[in-house]
């Protein structure tokens, strides 16, 4: 799991500083642990690999072996992991915890709003609600609970969203034309376009977005603009539905078959799933 090894040397450069004073100072030089990981908490388990190499970083000869699969569905009581090594496992273990409790959480948080959709077609999708610095640890725990990851960042898909349709002054033809010129210059990049009336669909669908967006529309508003879309003679877009989709209407929206339900709080509201590690001298 060397791939967040950044995002791991910050967490325990933080955690660490310039030392773990109270394990230097109250456990004997040479003391070996062993101890497990337990799952305090049901859900989906994720970031084993995130754990063990903060232990290969943090407590170096020490040795963890993962007992669990990663994204598997765990109970309380379950083991997740073992540690066996030096005292330094007491330096590394909060930042451990902390990596795969947030990540389980997520993965949970994941799992219950895919659980919910009532189609094959419709898939749930994360938004850039993330935790600066754990965007790509987050993501990560997003697919591991079987949701799907959305742009990563400004950089790798266009959204154009209502305040840029706003500067564009609210103008098709304006838009087209700086799309026509985003593609000249930006082949092969997404570009997904947000409505939020049936008069701006209308309007822009033309305008040959990838992904059109319907923002906090009603439900009779959305049914009928996907209805248009689907009936469309031309390029037909993917459809998402955005805007404070909680587990009720993520169920709701689904029977409608867009192809994307975007739910920011997957990531921005995920609860920790409660794990401890619980060691012991050998």
């Amino acid at each position: 799991m060397k791939l967040f090894d950044s995002v791991i040397k910050a967490a325990l450069k933080e955690d660490i500083g310039t030392g773990d004073v109270t394990t230097r100072f109250f456990v004997p030089l040479g003391t070996r642990f062993h101890g497990e990981m337990k799952a305090k908490d049901g859900g989906i388990v994720c970031g084993l690999g995130v754990a063990k190499r903060v232990f290969e970083l943090a407590a170096p000869g020490s040795r963890v072996t993962i007992v669990k699969k990663e994204g598997a569905r765990i109970k309380k009581g379950d083991v997740l992991m073992t540690i066996a090594g030096p005292a330094s496992i007491l330096t590394a273990e909060r930042t451990a915890l902390n990596f795969l409790q947030h990540m389980s959480g997520v993965a949970t948080r994941a799992a219950l709003f895919s659980s919910v959709i009532k189609n094959s077609r419709t898939k749930i999708y994360d938004t850039r609600k993330t935790l600066p610095g754990l965007r790509a640890i987050e993501k990560y725990a997003v697919l591991c609970g079987g949701a799907r990851n959305h742009r990563m960042g400004l950089y790798d898909m266009a959204m154009i969203k209502d305040n840029h349709v706003a500067f564009a002054g609210n103008s098709a033809e304006v838009l087209g034309r700086r799309i026509a010129a985003m593609r000249a210059s930006k082949p092969g990049l997404k570009i997904e376009l947000e409505v939020d009336t049936l008069a701006q669909l209308k309007a822009f669908l033309p305008l040959g977005a990838d992904v059109i967006m319907l923002d906090n529309m009603t439900y009779a508003a959305m049914k009928t603009a996907i209805a248009l879309i689907r009936s469309y003679k031309g390029r037909k877009p993917e459809i998402e539905i955005s805007g404070g989709v909680d587990l009720k209407k993520a169920a709701r929206y689904s029977k409608l078959g867009a192809d994307r339900i975007s739910v920011g709080s997957i990531t921005s509201g995920a609860k920790p799933l409660d794990i401890s590690l619980e060691v012991k001298t050998t």
